[in-house]
């Protein structure tokens, strides 16, 4: 059985520029909330740019709100590296709780953190100032 071949992440990034949020949410509830942040997070680990994020160490939690509920992950930056899992985290310096739809765009480089954030769409916990210091962490595909 020949394997399909996953779009680049310019690709994705592209096809969900064109749809609204109510088509994405369908494509995202075909292709399954969790492997759709499966494929998020591993995408972040790839994105990374250790170079923006020297001398940093601090662990990010994400709450995703779904329509199968809340979904946490957790993103640890160290020594240079970016890890991601599933799941809260104990003492993260700053969470972020968005909407699935919203999340992806803010991903994809097609909302911004401080318009979402002015509008209640993005609620923060923890280190305000360092969420903007995070966006800069990682290379956004989109933009």
């Amino acid at each position: 059985m020949p394997e399909t071949q996953q779009p680049n992440v310019e690709q994705l990034a592209e096809a969900i520029k064109s749809l609204s949020d109510d088509q994405l949410k369908d494509q995202i509830k075909n292709i399954g909330i969790d492997t759709t942040l499966q494929q998020i997070f591993d995408g972040m680990q790839e994105a990374f740019n250790p170079a923006k994020a020297q001398g940093v160490s601090a662990v990010i939690q994400y709450d995703i709100d779904t329509d199968e509920g809340t979904k946490n992950w957790t993103v640890e930056v160290a020594d240079g590296k970016c890890t991601t899992s599933e799941g809260a985290a104990p003492d993260p310096r700053i969470t972020l709780q968005l909407p699935m739809v919203e999340f992806v765009r803010l991903i994809f480089g097609q909302a911004d953190g401080t318009q979402l954030f002015m509008t209640g769409k993005l609620k923060l916990k923890g280190d305000m100032m360092f969420a903007m210091q995070m966006q800069g962490f990682f290379d956004r595909p989109g933009t």
